[in-house]
This record gives structure tokens, C-alpha cells and sequence, in this order.
């Protein structure tokens, strides 16, 4: 089991090496990247080891992952990452129907296979507009995952709630497609500042049911907030409860 920080939850307060620092200092061994940090892996990688952490996991886009595979894969493997994930599709390029969405499915298992032989894991990365149905009712989570079935999945379930997903339909049917999962939680609706999200345990998600839910399949965990006014808040408090999560599944 382990716990890692997505890094786009501190994207607005720079340096790095200061961000990297205070999560060391709070208890973070591991952190997820994306794409705004990639500029130079090698000096990154430097950063990252000088501050006694690890990144097991990283975002990188669509375009990226279909006409530079082997630079995601030399990124990857400088940075240690052992999988990678799609994180997200721009409204323009959001299919209208279901046949459209197999065709995403399609290119994200092509994907998938160069991975598999670069020696690296892939999946999908959700935000709510996959659980917005197609005309023909269809979700396209699920075609994505039934169209793409070697694509691990990697679920932010906050989002899944803001998509009217029903969180534990969507994990008892494919939780042994989760292997990692979004930590991340929503204020109370009317909850408006920091865009409705909250710190992990000081909002509505029952991540105490839910992580019990994930726990024979998802073996890492990450920590995000999209938009903290205070990302040393939201590491402090978020590991501090989630901390407290495991210690009482152990119980």
C-alpha cells in the first residue's frame, strides 16, 4: 500500500525543490507527476532524490503518448516511474457518441500494448465527463474499460462523484481494474471556494468505506486537491487523515 501526492495539487507554489522539501518534511516518500513538470527529467530526477523521493507514477497526455511514445518512455524511465496514465481529453476532443468512444478505447489499447512491451504499466485517468452517458445510454468509462481491456484504470472518485457516478456500482463491477485511485475530496454542496474540493477527511467522501472498497486491487494512492489555497495544508491534513484511514483498517 502506498501513498503518494499528485503534484498538480501544488502547481501554484513554486519552487519545486521547496514543494519537495515540505513534503518530505510531512511524510511523503513518493509523488505523482504530470505534465508541467517534465521540462528536464534528468535535473527533476536530481531534485527528487535530493529530497529522498520517489515518482512510481505520471501523467502525460494523449497526443504525447501516441507521437512521442519513446520520449514518454525515456521520461518514465529516468524518473522511475514504473506506469503511466492518459489523464484527461479536452472538450473538443470528447467524442459525441459511443462508436466514437470505442475509437478512443481502440487507440488507448494500441497504447496500452507499446507500454506493456517498454516495460511499463498504462492506464486511464477519469474526470466526470466519462460518466456523462452517450445518446444511446452507453457511459464511456465503461467503453473505454470494456473496449480497452488491458488498460488499468486509475480512479479519481471525486470526480466520479461530480459526474453522478455511483461510486460503489462502478468499483464492485470493475475494482479489479483500479490499481491506483485519486484521493481527493468535496466540500458540502454550497461549498464554493477552492472550486467545491476539500482536504482528504474534511469533506463528504467516505473515503473510510471507499478505501476498504479499493484495497484487494489498488495498491497506490494519491493525494490531490485540483485547487488549494494552501498546498501545505492540504499535504498536512490530507496524509494525516489518510494515515489514519489504514491504521484503522488495520485495526
Amino acid at each position: 500500500m502506498t501513498i503518494s501526492f499528485q503534484l498538480y495539487s501544488a502547481r501554484e507554489f513554486p519552487p519545486w525543490e521547496d514543494v519537495f522539501a515540505m513534503l518530505s518534511d510531512l511524510g511523503y516518500e513518493n509523488v505523482e507527476g504530470f505534465g508541467g513538470v517534465y521540462g528536464d527529467p534528468s535535473e527533476l530526477r536530481a531534485s527528487l532524490d535530493a529530497a529522498g523521493l520517489s515518482m512510481p507514477s505520471g501523467h502525460f497526455g494523449l497526443d504525447e503518448l501516441e507521437n512521442d511514445f519513446d520520449g514518454v518512455v525515456e521520461t518514465a524511465r529516468t524518473l522511475g516511474m514504473e506506469r503511466v496514465f492518459c489523464p484527461f481529453l479536452a472538450p473538443g476532443a470528447r467524442p459525441a457518441d459511443s462508436a466514437g468512444w470505442r475509437g478512443i478505447a481502440e487507440r488507448l489499447e494500441k497504447i496500452s500494448s507499446r507500454a506493456r512491451d517498454a516495460g511499463l504499466r498504462f492506464g486511464w485517468h477519469n474526470h466526470d465527463f466519462e460518466f456523462a452517458p452517450c445518446p444511446d445510454g452507453a457511459h464511456p468509462m465503461r467503453i473505454l474499460l470494456e473496449t480497452a481491456p488491458t488498460i488499468e484504470w486509475e480512479a479519481d472518485i471525486a470526480w466520479i462523484v461530480r459526474g453522478n457516478g455511483i461510486t460503489a456500482n462502478w468499483i464492485r463491477e470493475f475494482g479489479e481494474r483500479i490499481t491506483t485511485a485519486h484521493v481527493k475530496d468535496m466540500k458540502a454542496e454550497g461549498g464554493e471556494t477552492e472550486d467545491g474540493w476539500a482536504d482528504v477527511g474534511h469533506g463528504t467522501v467516505d473515503w473510510r468505506t471507499i478505501h476498504g472498497s479499493l484495497a484487494p486491487h489498488c495498491d497506490l494512492f494519491v493525494l490531490e486537491h485540483d485547487k488549494p489555497s494552501d498546498a501545505k495544508r492540504f499535504a498536512s491534513r490530507s496524509i494525516e487523515s489518510f494515515e489514519n484511514i489504514l491504521k484503522g483498517a488495520k485495526a
